[in-house]
C-alpha cells in the first residue's frame, strides 16, 4: 500500500487528541494525571467541564458524558489533525462516513474547528483544524 507521501496527498497529519467521555471529567483527568505524572487543564462553562492532559504532543481529553455526546459504552474519539475541516469532512462523507456532529468552532479565538463523523463500522472519529 502506498503511503500518502508517495502521492503528495498529506491530508491527514496525525492524531491531535483523544477524547474519553466520562461522568466526572475532572476526576478522570486527575487520576490519569497522577498515573502519567502530568498536569490537568480545565475548561469550565457553567456545569460543563472539559479536562485534558498533554501527553507526548497529544491532547488526552475527558468530556462530560451524555446521550448526545457518546453515551456510556461509546468509544474514545480520535481526532485527526487536518488543514481544512470542510474539505476533509466532505472527503470522508463522500467515502461513506455519515455526519455525527459539527463542524464547531472550539472557541479559542484561533478559528480552530472540529467535526465528528461516523465511519461505516459505527466508530465516531473526529477531525480538528481550520
Amino acid at each position: 500500500m502506498a503511503s500518502n507521501s508517495d502521492n503528495g496527498d498529506n491530508m491527514f497529519n496525525g492524531i491531535r487528541s483523544i477524547m474519553i467521555f466520562a461522568e466526572d471529567p475532572e476526576k478522570s483527568a486527575r487520576w490519569w494525571a497522577g498515573v502519567l505524572e502530568t498536569d490537568v487543564h480545565l475548561d469550565i462553562n457553567g456545569n460543563a467541564v472539559y479536562a485534558w492532559l498533554e501527553v507526548a504532543g497529544v491532547e488526552f481529553g475527558f468530556h462530560m458524558l451524555d446521550e448526545k455526546n457518546n453515551p456510556r459504552g461509546g468509544s474514545p474519539v480520535p481526532y485527526w489533525a487536518v488543514e481544512d475541516v470542510g474539505d476533509v469532512r466532505q472527503r470522508l462523507l463522500d467515502a461513506g462516513c455519515t455526519h455525527h456532529r459539527g463542524p464547531l468552532d472550539v472557541g479559542d479565538g484561533t478559528g480552530r474547528r472540529i467535526a465528528q463523523l461516523t465511519d461505516p463500522f459505527g466508530n465516531v472519529i473526529g477531525i480538528d483544524g481550520f
